[in-house]
């Protein structure tokens, strides 16, 4: 079903700028390219151990490879139908286009720089890649039989003429072409041989002084003439093919899981929008290529090294070189569920809860779904499903909760990018446990982090909720810095109900007691509290605005926040990706400051918070937690939840410690200029990490314990954040 009502305008398309767009704000595109830049600076860090180091290499690799199969190819669809929808910066498709491939281009070449020194430094510890060179007479029949047992048999060499029509190359897939000629008669021809998906990048050679991986597509080359016996190779190249990975779904959709599955096979054809070769590809090979493909010269790049650097995360993860990786950590279970010898529900109902992910183990979360689904008072649960990983266990108690005879409902969402596939195949397990599974809207995203739990207590029924900035996947909970709420506060279960039956039902809310909803009311809420603080700045009373986001886009957000600047608001702005923002213009934004943090964690937790009249961080300021980014998709064309931390413990965790940690951080973070440069921070006096800080002082939810220094109170040193 579509949304019941069109989103809201966004405030000040109608209105004329001061400047011209491009003096106001940054392009999108643009600063999410400066953010993977300062990824992949990461590996260049001497200080990191070199497998950390290489991982972060990898991850710019996967983060460009989703780039560019998805925003790159928005932009191109817009450009070829002739699209002249404007960027926030007064761009046109076409122009946006030549801006992104120079700085693809710069940043590809950066990756290969990158990649040489990591090679280089990580030979000198004893782990070779791609280096065939040291490979020792003995162990040149190891891999010969390793290719003829495991690699040749699935292995389907393809001719490319008249006769053969050209094979499908799959998004991601790779393959090497040849140039050949026949023995027998001197004939030409070319050959094609695709590398099966479920084969691992890299082969680890056996040997007891280091260790050496050699890519698969080398072997390939290698021992070409065990699969083409009888011909002279001529030429040869490694070729990798990305393509248009977006899912579009009609709004007249009438059965959303039949639709997802046949969009799901659409995009596995979509068109093809990257050709990647490597530099020393045969020319004959890459006219072919290019021809039989059909791409321009703008969608070919070439690699001076290797291609798919994202599967260099193969080699991190399974070699075992503790030495060469960061000093493990295990997060500490909330010692205040352990105060109540496990007992979830009891420590809630006592006093509202915070837990900092990947510090504090997100295994309380898991728990806390396991002990409904055992519970023999618990009546119901509701819970939203975004991304949830392979292995869920979500997904498991609430199968089980549903066994156990719980009212169970999932709104499970199948837009999830890239996890499409997964959470259909989740939606079938419940479905079949008994587990009531809704998806929501059709041309909404429900993006909302809640899980709802109604249970039967001597004095009636009470609800406990959580509410959380990430997804309840326990892989990425890991690795990502997320908050996880826990309350029993009726106001907010009653609000979290409003919000289910407008997923489920879509019987929108006339009002809510304490949270804000988008596409609602989350838009105007924000509007709302920076207005506020323009009339205590304009009253001579103190301002200020924290900010903690992964991505500020929005245009109505930011000319609000240019506004509050005007008034003299103090705005601190911790955007870890993409900011539209132009921070430090005189006359428009120069009281507003921005941070991106990037580090061994990848920060994702939403907060913002409002001085309310007193200097920031003050008991008196409104503190928020969110799902939702400064993001239009988000305010606008997602269900999201704005959730308010009135408890007064729970307020000072959350600004005295986890935004003012990440204020005064730094050891990771950049600053924004308003050119649009970022420029790592100097520290002018002690360095602090804020990760360092928390992976010692783990616990928001404890009052410290043996072994562990009590989290010490943060100070702001004013002009220093």
């Amino acid at each position: 079903m579509d949304s019941p009502h069109p989103p809201p305008r966004e405030a000040g398309d109608d209105e004329p700028d001061d400047q011209p767009r491009a003096m106001r704000y940054f392009n999108r595109e643009l600063s999410w390219l400066a953010f993977n830049r300062r990824v992949l600076a990461e590996a260049s860090r001497p200080e990191y151990p070199l497998l950390e180091r290489l991982r972060f290499l990898a991850i710019s690799g996967s983060n460009l490879d989703e780039f560019t199969m998805i925003r790159v190819a928005g932009i191109e669809g817009q450009a070829r139908r002739g699209i002249g929808s404007l960027s926030i910066d007064g761009k046109t498709p076409p122009q946006q286009l030549i801006e992104i491939r120079r700085e693809v281009a710069s940043l590809e070449d950066e990756q290969q720089r990158t990649l040489r020194t990591l090679v280089d430094a990580l030979a000198t510890n004893g782990v070779h890649i791609a280096d065939e060179t040291r490979i020792a007479p003995r162990l040149h029949k190891w891999l010969k039989d390793w290719f003829e047992d495991h690699l040749q048999p699935v292995l389907t060499p393809q001719a490319i003429d008249p006769a053969h029509p050209f094979p499908f190359v799959a998004n991601l897939g790779m393959g090497v072409i040849f140039s050949l000629e026949r023995e027998s008669d001197r004939e030409r021809l070319v050959e094609m041989v695709l590398i099966p998906a479920g084969i691992p990048r890299f082969v680890r050679l056996p040997g007891d002084e280091g260790s050496t991986w050699v890519p698969v597509e080398s072997l390939i080359i290698r021992f070409a003439g065990e699969i083409f016996p009888g011909f002279h190779v001529l030429g040869d190249g490694v070729f990798r093919v990305l393509r248009d990975s977006d899912i579009e779904i009609e709004e007249e959709a009438e059965d959303l899981v039949r639709t997802f599955r046949t969009a799901i096979q659409r995009r596995r054809r979509g068109r093809i929008v990257l050709l990647e070769l490597d530099e020393a590809c045969d020319p004959e090979a890459e006219a072919l290529l290019r021809d039989q493909l059909g791409v321009e010269a703008t969608m070919v790049s070439k690699a001076q090294w290797m291609l798919g650097l994202r599967n260099l995360d193969q080699i991190v993860g399974e070699e075992d070189r503790p030495d060469l990786k960061f000093a493990p950590f295990a997060p500490r279970y909330p010692e205040r569920i352990l105060e109540h010898d496990g007992d979830c529900f009891a420590a809630i109902r006592e006093k509202d809860i915070v837990i900092q992910h990947p510090y504090e183990s997100f295994e309380v979360v898991v728990d806390f779904l396991r002990q409904a689904a055992n519970d023999p008072q618990v009546v119901s649960i509701k819970q939203t499903l975004y991304r949830a990983g392979n292995q869920s266990p979500v997904i498991a108690a609430l199968i089980e909760a549903a066994e156990n005879g719980k009212s169970v409902t999932a709104v499970v969402e199948l837009k999830a990018r890239f996890d499409e596939e997964q959470n259909l195949k989740w939606a079938g397990q419940l479905e079949r446990a008994g587990v009531q599974v809704v998806y929501g809207f059709t041309d909404w995203k429900t993006h909302a982090k809640v899980s709802m739990v109604v249970r039967r207590e001597e004095d009636g029924a009470r609800t406990y909720c959580h509410f959380g900035t990430g997804n309840y996947h326990p892989v990425t909970a890991n690795i990502y810095t997320d908050l996880s709420f826990f309350t029993a506060s009726p106001a907010l279960g009653r609000d979290a109900g409003k919000l289910f039956n407008f997923v489920t039902g879509y019987v929108e809310p006339r009002k809510t007691e304490c949270i804000a909803i988008s596409p609602l009311t989350l838009r105007q809420t924000i509007y709302r509290l920076i207005d506020g603080e323009i009339a205590n700045a304009m009253n001579g009373k103190p301002a200020g605005v924290w900010v903690k986001l992964n991505s500020i886009t929005d245009r109505g957000v930011i000319d609000h926040l240019y506004a509050a600047s005007k008034a003299g608001v103090t705005i601190e702005l911790m955007v870890r990706g993409i900011c539209c923002l132009r921070p430090g213009v005189p006359g428009l934004s120069e009281n507003i400051r921005v941070k991106s943090i990037v580090g061994r964690f990848l920060e994702h937790s939403r907060i913002w918070a409002f001085a309310n009249g007193s200097a920031l961080p003050s008991a008196r300021a409104t503190v928020f937690i969110s799902s939702a980014d400064a993001m239009s998709r988000n305010l606008d064309r997602r269900v999201e939840a704005f959730v308010p931390l009135k408890n007064r413990t729970v307020h000072r965790q959350v600004l005295e410690q986890v935004m003012l940690a990440n204020l005064l951080d730094t050891d990771q973070s950049w600053h924004l200029s308003p050119d649009g440069e970022y420029a790592r921070v100097v520290p002018t006096g002690d360095r602090f990490n804020v990760h360092h800080y928390f992976i010692r002082n783990p616990s928001l939810s404890g009052r410290g314990g043996a072994g562990v220094e009590a989290v010490p109170k943060l100070r702001l040193r004013r002009g220093a954040a």
